[in-house]
């Protein structure tokens, strides 16, 4: 009764597809940070894994998963011969080697020769 026309009219205008995309808009923005902060960066590392994993050659010095470290014997498709020691090899999958340390391994410091 007390409301003019004009006045009712101009409150209830407004462009719906704004609203929406206004209400969409923080999901968006979600997205669009764990994608930057937490896929991407989970990606590259990945790849940068499979690349070092593929690029192995004999004689390389890895760490496994696991934690052991050896030097490379020999290379098969899904398979790497890892020798741990002198006379103990084994055999692991290529996908647990974890790193790739060093094409010779040097002498801790803390290991002395007996004389």
């Amino acid at each position: 009764m007390f409301i003019s026309e004009a006045y009712a009219q101009t409150a209830a205008g407004g462009d719906p597809a704004s609203a929406v995309f206004m209400q969409m808009l923080p999901l968006i923005l979600i997205v669009v940070v764990f994608y930057f902060f937490l896929i991407r960066p989970q990606q590259q590392a990945r790849k940068r894994h499979m690349d070092m994993i593929a690029n192995l050659k004999r004689g390389d010095v890895v760490v496994t998963s696991g934690g052991m470290i050896g030097k490379i014997k020999s290379l098969q498709d899904d398979e790497v011969r890892l020798e741990l020691a002198p006379n103990v090899d084994v055999r692991v999958m290529r996908g647990t080697i974890a790193e790739l340390r060093s094409k010779t391994d040097p002498a801790p410091a803390n290991d002395s020769k007996p004389e």
